[in-house]
């Protein structure tokens, strides 16, 4: 029979700890949106899966007064990405060095990092839900987590055109802090999918497989494996029938192991995944010496009045052939003059997710009810850029816009680019930016009063 892992003892010792204390009112709350889908499209009732996947992840990350961190996530490779000390700072009750979360966050993102603070219904776009581990604005490859300083420029700018909004009163060390706990609550989130994935493609929960036996993790939370293992012991050198009842402890006990087992595994991938964003970050080449690009919408105008006026021109005259030609498409979407009137009836992937990957429309609101019943929020239009505004949400620098361009806008409608040679080149990113610059209005001039 196995020994309980160390990392196993850590995790229900911990669970045990934060279910004696009742008297916590902040509490996560469970993905009810994420296992209601699954039992709407496969008609297998979700309740006992959902309490199960919530029972590991408590007994992992703790309460969001007292957050706790698996072992996994304390060893030394995480390190620089994710500290305790740093989350309890942002974490529990807003107090001296406490609470920046609460304070700052909590509004729009929800105590448990689901987007649904009390102020989300009337934004859009709505805040972001953590749990799907998906960021929009980061310097990584599509597919790949941001990295730490993508999270932190976008607590620490704000992303315009959002009610994301500059604070600032935050420290650097307030904002780091904040970064840990935007980690630590996607990680928890999307250890909680993932659990309920696994429990419908790899289980038969309708037969009685279950992600985790939690009755008897309880009782191993509160010191009894050693108790029942030698009762098991004693039950198999007494023959029968206390020989069947041995086995069948023994059963459930590998059967528990197991299950820890694979939970730990699916939380190291999620954290891997975090951890390898370093080695993700998109490079943005120098633009070529006869493509004159700008870093702000004054630079630009700066470049159209100046010497390099007619290679700028030149340069816009081709981005807008890109835009509006075949390959690129930019122009479905953006428009034809990049005002964003093209195709605008689509979805993000945080709405795609609940609703049409599970057999339903977002346009069907009566299905939809028992969803928006459990959370999930009204279902809105992904809206492209008007560029005419001249607001980019992902930062405006040219780098900002390349890779944008280059790598598509992760959850978004927004795809990656694909090149063809001849027709469209990586070198033509940097004449569709100079085209997005050239579409937006002049600030209206202002006279001075006499």
């Amino acid at each position: 029979m196995k020994n309980i892992t160390l990392f196993a003892l850590t995790v229900f010792l911990l669970a045990g700890c934060s279910r004696e204390k009742a008297e916590y009112t902040a509490q996560f709350e469970p993905n009810l949106v994420h296992a209601m889908k699954y039992q709407i499209k496969e008609g297998i009732p979700m309740e006992e899966a959902l309490k199960d996947a919530n029972w590991i992840i408590d007994g992992m990350f703790g309460t969001p007064d007292e957050p706790t961190l698996p072992e996994v996530l304390l060893e030394d490779d995480f390190s620089d990405l994710i500290s305790l000390d740093r989350i309890k700072r942002a974490a529990g009750p807003i107090g001296e060095n406490s609470g920046l979360y609460r304070k700052h966050c909590v509004s729009c993102h929800g105590v448990t990092g689901n987007g649904r603070g009390e102020n989300s219904a009337i934004l859009d776009p709505y805040p972001r839900d953590y749990r799907h581990g998906i960021f929009k604005f980061k310097s990584t490859k599509r597919g790949s987590k941001p990295v730490r300083e993508d999270l932190a420029r976008s607590i620490r700018d704000g992303i315009d055109g959002t009610a994301m909004k500059k604070i600032p009163e935050l420290t650097e060390e307030d904002i780091q802090a904040l970064v840990d706990y935007v980690i630590y609550l996607s990680i928890r989130g999307e250890l909680e999918r993932t659990l309920i994935d696994d429990a419908i493609f790899e289980l038969d929960l309708e037969g009685g497989d279950r992600i985790v036996d939690r009755q008897l993790g309880e009782t191993i939370a509160a010191g009894g494996r050693e108790q029942l293992e030698k009762q098991v012991e004693a039950w198999e050198q007494a023959g029968e029938p206390e020989g069947e009842r041995g086995e069948e402890i023994a059963e459930r006990l590998d059967n528990f192991d197991e299950s820890m087992e694979i939970a730990q595994e699916m939380l190291e991938d999620i954290a891997f995944d975090w951890l390898d964003a370093e080695e993700d970050v998109v490079e943005v080449p120098e633009p070529p010496a006869d493509i004159p690009v700008a870093d702000s919408y004054e630079e630009f105008i700066e470049l159209s009045e100046g010497d390099q006026a007619d290679a700028l021109a030149a340069s816009i005259k081709r981005g807008q052939e890109i835009f509006t030609g075949k390959v690129a498409s930019c122009s479905k979407c953006h428009g034809e003059k990049g005002h964003g009137d093209g195709q605008n009836k689509d979805y993000d992937d945080w709405t795609k997710d609940w609703t049409t990957r599970a057999g339903l429309k977002p346009e069907d609101t009566d299905a939809l009810i028992p969803l928006m019943a459990r959370g999930a929020m009204p279902p809105k239009n992904a809206l492209p850029r008007n560029f005419s505004e001249g607001v980019f949400r992902g930062g405006a620098a040219a780098e900002d816009l390349y890779r944008r361009i280059l790598q598509g806008i992760e959850g978004s409608p927004m795809p990656a680019s694909t090149f063809v040679p001849g027709e469209y080149e990586k070198d033509d990113i940097w004449h569709l930016i100079n085209f997005v610059r050239s579409v937006k209005k002049p600030e209206p001039e202002t006279s001075e009063a006499i």
